[in-house]
């Protein structure tokens, strides 16, 4: 499973994954007896790096990366250094 318009993945307890594209985010399912919940962040080639640095529920991790890629989409407005003027 998947957030196709955020970009990221849900690996549920007992699930195997032979890839994950380096840079997207990943919510992986803990234990129930451990508290439950989600670690989330991105994977990369040789580390994962925390997102939110305490296990959260799905929804709290959606929505901070509602906002994350909100913020990237303003970025994209400046293309070049060139380009970008104070206003």
């Amino acid at each position: 499973m998947g957030g196709n318009s955020l970009g990221f993945e849900v690996v549920y307890r007992g699930e195997n994954r032979d890839w994950i594209m380096p840079g997207s985010y990943v919510f992986f399912q803990r234990a129930k007896e451990y508290g439950g919940g989600y670690w989330f962040g991105q994977v990369y080639d040789d580390c994962f790096v925390f997102a939110i640095e305490k296990p959260v529920a799905l929804r709290e991790g959606i929505e901070f990366l509602d906002v994350v890629k909100g913020n990237e989409r303003q970025l994209d407005v400046i293309q070049s250094v060139d380009d970008f003027t104070l206003l």
